[in-house]
């Protein structure tokens, strides 16, 4: 994979500080309890992986912050139903931020390949850990997500993905 001169300034100026939870909505819809639902091999899942935002933030005098949120999700879905709505039985979905200090200042387009390209790697395992153990909890089908993915910023069917993204201003 070839790295842009502005991906790089980003790399080299950018240091990981943390990486957290900022929401969770998990549930099951409507009379869905997948403790007991005859159907459940027959349901599909559909992921979520979107860079929502990112914003630059000076927290102290001459401390900056990148902050990029990222929204992750899984949602399982009855394919016979018609209608998108009513086809949801359960959803697990995380909102996440992953901060980096800033070493030096970056234009819009290095933060934005940046926030799209690098930021998953460090959020992606604290999702894996999240999903697996919400899935336990609720009873509903394990899903095993890979080590390591990118974002693609689209809303993906395990069998074709549907395509939508979002970055917003800093």
């Amino acid at each position: 994979m070839t790295v842009s001169a502005e991906l790089q300034r980003a790399i080299d100026s950018l240091n990981i500080q943390d990486v957290y939870l900022r929401g969770l909505d998990a549930r099951c819809l409507g009379e869905f309890d997948p403790k007991y639902a005859p159907d459940l091999a027959e349901l599909t899942i559909q992921q979520m992986h979107l860079v929502n935002q990112s914003q630059v933030v000076e927290i102290e005098e001459h401390t900056r912050l990148l902050r990029v949120f990222l929204r992750l999700g899984v949602r399982w879905v009855d394919p016979k139903e018609s209608e998108e709505a009513e086809s949801i039985r359960a959803f697990i979905e995380a909102e996440f931020i992953a901060e980096y200090a800033m070493a030096a200042d970056l234009e819009k387009a290095a933060i934005d390949e940046f926030s799209l390209k690098n930021v998953s790697y460090h959020v992606w395992p604290y999702w894996r850990e999240l999903l697996s153990n919400q899935c336990s909890r609720m009873h509903l089908p394990r899903v095993i997500l890979p080590m390591v993915q990118l974002a693609h910023n689209r809303h993906q069917q395990v069998e074709g993905p549907e395509s939508s993204s979002k970055i917003t201003e800093h």
